[in-house]
């Protein structure tokens, strides 16, 4: 066929046929016998052999369609194949991600437990009391090492429990309340053992052993020993295996925390025996333990023979050697108070305060129930004695109980309910000689606002003859003239003037001298009673107070506010001026004032059932 023939039959350039798809092989044949058609018209020999190509070209395409159908197929599986491979590959990186932020957050947790058992071990003092060696003797009655640690373990706890102490800034008490175990043998290994071996390595436990011994029939010998404690033996019979106990938890606790055993020795009145082992450890000691045995040696001289050189001395070298022992200064200024250096306790306080950076501060607010009580400041006086209390079971940190206390404060700001629960929630205690009397004070106290004078005349008798012992004045150094205004109410002049001549340079005494002779009327002999209280300490309000009252009774209102004006200013939050000065007021006729001070005053005392009536009273008249 010319070529002018094929190109014109097949439309130019050689087309590639697209033999895949059916249609497309029908297309072809058509083409084909349309192209055998023309050419027979030229050829019939040519057609045929255009026919016989075309035909073979037909069958390859056919071929060639069921190869590319075939590999398409095979294609499409290859995909999917790989689709799955590309699936799974991603799930196992996946997996293996997981696993490895798995294994990274079990390391670091086994990291972080390590590094908490090591610092434990590090920190660790403990005092771990081994099982005693016992005969076999003994261990058939049940007296086995393991029964003889855990007696002396319970001893160990009870006396801690006994001790009031606010030493948990140097971490004493915290270790030793939390770290007295009972150890016994174990087989294997487990994570206590670890943390056992690295104590035994790095920690500064004290382990405690010891062995028990019959001495002869009925007797027994206790011998203890620890690291760097000497040993010691006891003895005694053996139907009085608690008394031994008893002794040998006794010589640990000194040996091992000689400061919480002092605090102990001072808290349960055993004076003498503070004095002597503070005077003998004193040098042995670290440097931690060191001002607290100083300020526990002044504060036994104080409660067993009354504040004196020595004992402001051994507070004094305690503050010098640590500055930021906040108890040091409670103890100093209470000092102060009881040797009738009010203004000089106040000042003192204002060291404190500045030392501690402020209050609040990094001091404790009960190391300022001295400083709130000489300015009257009862509400925060109130909330340091409770927070010091919840704080310790009840009891509170000082070196008495606290709830007697608490009921001093509720009685003073008016609230005769909150003072008789004080009392009646006070935990019992023969160890501490302030319970009794301050129990008779408060109700004293109560009983004289509410005009029961021969009430309060017993109540504050039997206060003043226990305050004659030091341990029962220290905890309320001043309260002794409080009993003259009540033996004064119910006709004992005399004994009045004798509590008075003899109670010392406080505040209180002084100005209770005024009222009385004010009330006997020598009003001169009063005032000076009342300026010699102010002289005594001008930075506190009590003396200008109870100037001002009697001021106000005796009708000089200007006078009267002057001085109600001077004890507010130095007793802002006391709410006793505020109501007297309310009550010059209305007699002034300023209702609208005397409102205000009324109801100032109630922030400070809002149970106060005097000063209720006479904000109601005012209230009824016209501004």
């Amino acid at each position: 066929m010319p070529e002018s023939l094929l190109g014109g039959a097949l439309g130019g350039e050689e087309q590639k046929p697209e033999i895949e798809r059916p249609e497309t092989l029908a297309g072809a044949e058509a083409f084909a016998a349309a192209v055998a058609a023309i050419a027979s018209r030229q050829d019939p020999q040519v057609a045929r052999d255009t026919s016989t190509f075309l035909h073979d070209q037909s069958e390859l395409l056919k071929v060639q369609r069921k190869h590319l159908e075939e590999e398409h197929e095979a294609r499409l599986h290859f995909l999917r194949g790989q689709a799955r491979e590309v699936d799974i590959r991603r799930f196992g990186l996946r997996l293996r991600v997981g696993f490895q932020i798995f294994f990274v957050l079990v390391a670091t947790v086994i990291g972080i437990f390590a590094a908490v058992l090591l610092h434990d071990a590090v920190t660790s003092r403990s005092v771990v009391i081994e099982p005693f060696e016992t005969p076999h003797a003994l261990a058939e009655h049940g007296l086995t090492g393991t029964v003889i640690a855990g007696d002396v373990l319970d001893e160990l706890s009870r006396l801690q429990a006994a001790t009031r102490t606010s030493m948990q800034r140097r971490n004493l008490s915290n270790a030793w309340s939390k770290e007295i175990k009972l150890t016994v043998p174990e087989t294997g290994i487990s994570i206590g053992e670890i943390s056992r071996l690295l104590k035994a390595r790095f920690s500064h436990d004290i382990h405690i052993s010891g062995d028990v011994v019959q001495t002869e029939p009925g007797g027994l010998k206790v011998t203890v020993r620890g690291d760097g404690l000497p040993a010691q033996r006891f003895t005694g019979a053996s139907d009085h295996l608690d008394g031994l106990t008893t002794d040998v938890a006794e010589y640990i606790y000194a040996q091992s925390q000689p400061a919480l055993w002092a605090t102990y020795l001072v808290d349960t009145g055993r004076y003498q025996e503070a004095i002597e082992f503070c005077q003998t450890s004193i040098r042995a000691s670290s440097s931690s333990d060191q001002p607290v045995l100083l300020t526990y040696w002044g504060t036994a001289i104080a409660k067993s023979s009354g504040v004196g050189p020595l004992a402001l001395a051994l507070v004094q070298r305690a503050i010098d050697l640590q500055r930021e022992y906040w108890y040091a200064y409670t103890i100093m200024i209470n000092m102060k108070f009881g040797l009738g250096d009010e203004e000089g306790a106040w000042q003192l306080g204002n060291v404190l305060r500045k030392v501690a950076g402020g209050r609040p501060g990094r001091a404790p607010e009960v190391a300022y129930n001295a400083v709130d009580e000489l300015s009257w400041n009862l509400l925060v006086w109130l909330a340091g004695s409770t927070a010091d209390a919840e704080s310790s079971s009840g009891s509170g940190t000082m070196s008495y109980t606290a709830g007697p206390q608490i009921a001093v404060v509720e009685a003073l700001m008016h609230d005769p309910a909150a003072a008789e629960f004080a009392l009646q929630t006070t935990k019992s205690d023969v160890r501490d000689p302030t319970i009794v009397p301050f129990s008779h004070f408060v109700r004293g106290v109560l009983a004289h606002e509410s005009g029961d004078s021969a009430r309060a005349a017993i109540e504050m008798n039997t206060f003043l003859h226990a305050y004659a012992d030091p341990a029962v004045s220290w905890a309320g150094y001043g309260y002794n003239c409080w009993a003259a205004p009540a033996e004064e109410a119910v006709g004992h002049p005399d004994k009045a003037d004798a509590i008075l001549n003899t109670g010392g340079t406080f505040v209180d005494c002084h100005r209770f001298h005024g009222d009385i002779l004010d009330e006997r009327g020598d009003w001169k002999g009063a005032q000076e009673w009342y300026a010699k209280a102010v002289e005594l300490a001008p930075d506190l309000p009590a003396g200008y107070y109870s100037w001002g009252v009697a001021l106000t009774k005796r009708g000089d209102l200007a006078g009267a506010e002057a001085k109600l004006k001077d004890a507010n200013q130095r007793g802002p939050r006391w709410a006793d001026p505020l109501k007297v000065w309310g009550d010059v007021l209305v007699k002034q006729g300023k209702i609208k004032e005397a409102l205000a001070k009324y109801d100032e005053a109630l922030k400070y005392a809002p149970h106060w059932k005097q000063l209720k009536e006479a904000r109601e009273a005012a209230a009824k008249q016209k501004p």
